[in-house]
Formats: C-alpha cells, sequence, structure tokens
C-alpha cells in the first residue's frame, strides 16, 4: 500500500495516504455527512471534533435532492442541507477556511454531476476542489462517456480520486475501480439504498475484496449497512482496510436537530461508540 498521496496546489509535496495509520487487525473509519447538514457554520466543530476522535475521512457531500441511492435519512438531510443555501462554492469555501487546522482528518468530497458539476468544465472543477483543499474527489452519477475526461482532470488537478464498485459487480467494473482508485475503493456492500440493513454475504465480499486487492494498492473501504463496532469489526476481519458509515450517524445528527440538542456533541457520542473495542 502505498505511504503518501499527491499534494495539491495549496498543500504541496506529500501527504499520509488514507487509513494509513489504522491498527493491524482494526479498519480505519469514515463517516458521511451532508455539508449544510448541521448548518456549515459547525463544519469547523464537527471536523475538528472527527480529527480529535481519530477518524480518518469525512466523506462531505455537496447535497443534492432526490438521491437514487440514499435511503429516507440521508434525503432528508440533503434536503434540509438545499433548504439552508447550501452550494458547492459555500462548500469548498468551507473546506477551504478548516483544511489548514486538520491533522489527520482528510475530506473526500461527494458531488453529484447532474446536480453540482454538469455545465462546468471537469478540468476547472476538479482543480477549484484541489485548490480548496479536498484530499480526494468521488464524483457520483457521472457518465460513462465522462469517464475518461475526469480521470484525465483528476490527474492534472493532483487530486486523488474515490472509485466505487459493488460486491456484486462484474470483473470489469472491479477492474475499473481498482486501476483509477488513487485515494481508496469505495466497496459498496449492497445494491438498493443506504440506511438499509441487508449486507453482502461475507463471503461475496471477502470475493470482492481479494479481486480488488490483486489489482490496487489503493485502501478498500467498505460501506452501506455499517452502523456499530461490530459490523467494523467484522469487516476488518474479511480484510477491508476501513469501514464507511453514513445513515446511522446522519440519524443521529437529525436526532439532535429535532430535540435541541448540540449536534456535534450527539455525533461526538455516536462516533466514541463506534471507536470503543469490540469485546
Amino acid at each position: 500500500m502505498p505511504d503518501t498521496v499527491p499534494g495539491t496546489a495549496e498543500h504541496p509535496g506529500t501527504r499520509p495516504a488514507f487509513f494509513a495509520g489504522r491498527h493491524p487487525n482494526r479498519p480505519g473509519l469514515a463517516v458521511f455527512a451532508n455539508a449544510g447538514d448541521p448548518p456549515l457554520a459547525t463544519l469547523p466543530d464537527l471536523a475538528a471534533m472527527l480529527d480529535d476522535h481519530g477518524v480518518d475521512c469525512l466523506e462531505l457531500a455537496v447535497p443534492f435532492p432526490a438521491s437514487p441511492t440514499d435511503g429516507p435519512v440521508i434525503r432528508r438531510s440533503a434536503d434540509r442541507a438545499l433548504a439552508a443555501g447550501t452550494t458547492l462554492p459555500r462548500v469548498l469555501d468551507a473546506v477551504a477556511a478548516i483544511r489548514p487546522a486538520l491533522r489527520r482528518l482528510r475530506i473526500a468530497l461527494l458531488a453529484d454531476w447532474s446536480h453540482s458539476v454538469k455545465g462546468t468544465d471537469l478540468g476547472p472543477f476538479a482543480r477549484s476542489a484541489a485548490d480548496a483543499g479536498c484530499d480526494a474527489l468521488l464524483l457520483h452519477g457521472l457518465p460513462p462517456r465522462l469517464r475518461a475526461a475526469h480521470y484525465a482532470a483528476a490527474r492534472d488537478a493532483a487530486l486523488p480520486l474515490v472509485t466505487t464498485c459493488y460486491a456484486v459487480s462484474g470483473p470489469q467494473t472491479v477492474a475499473e475501480a481498482a486501476r483509477h482508485a488513487s485515494a481508496y475503493v469505495y466497496l459498496v456492500a449492497h445494491y438498493g439504498r443506504s440506511g438499509t440493513h441487508t449486507t453482502a454475504a461475507p463471503h461475496q465480499l471477502a470475493t470482492t475484496l481479494t479481486a480488488l486487492r490483486a489489482q490496487t494498492t489503493s485502501p478498500i473501504a467498505v460501506g452501506f449497512g455499517i452502523r456499530t463496532r461490530a459490523d467494523i469489526a467484522a469487516l476488518g476481519d474479511l480484510g477491508a482496510d476501513a469501514a464507511v458509515v453514513g445513515s446511522a450517524g446522519v440519524a443521529r445528527i437529525e436526532q439532535a436537530l429535532t430535540q435541541g440538542r448540540d449536534p456535534v456533541e450527539e455525533f461526538a457520542a455516536f462516533i466514541a461508540q463506534l471507536r470503543r473495542p469490540h469485546p
């Protein structure tokens, strides 16, 4: 596994690779949040808290409506963020403001092509994300005809890429994800919407992990249906480099907002539960 990832214009040189500091037999941790939910003004506190708790990666989504791959929890989160006026430029400004203070936490920007990028050249878009201090990019819903241009734009901007495939993806899809992942491969545990409990059978995940491992030196993070420290430990047993936790954490933020509690404190309590050693 590589020890470093490329620098950017704002952060020249090299930086530690994603999930490089994880303990043996303990997967790294990435958590998902929609930028703007909780409000963007709280992002500095949220990011600092994740950094202090040893979280490896914040998958920070530029919110977009009616995601076909997201369940109701994340859809409601995106709707709240959009109603608050969260846009791609505002998200990039927020990342640029918080990035210099972070010690360990990496920020992987998740943007939807149709909602946030369509109509913009991929080159300037990738450069703007890199210049803001994003450590990686996951571009959702990109038409297949634009993939080559996307890969080239990210390479020219020295912006590491998160690629995706499913546990049941065919060999060609797995190979493409492995070939172009320069941040990490996001291995989606099952088809369907986020927030569901159904996950792929362990042997199916293990088979795909083995296939990816043979074709890439980038880390492999598994997400969808990951809710507890027991889930994370099980992924470690299968050989995953990291776990991605989404809906379960977003639900805690929603509960805090609904009940008038501090969403950063609520999310911190959730992270502490995930990070406790599994019995």
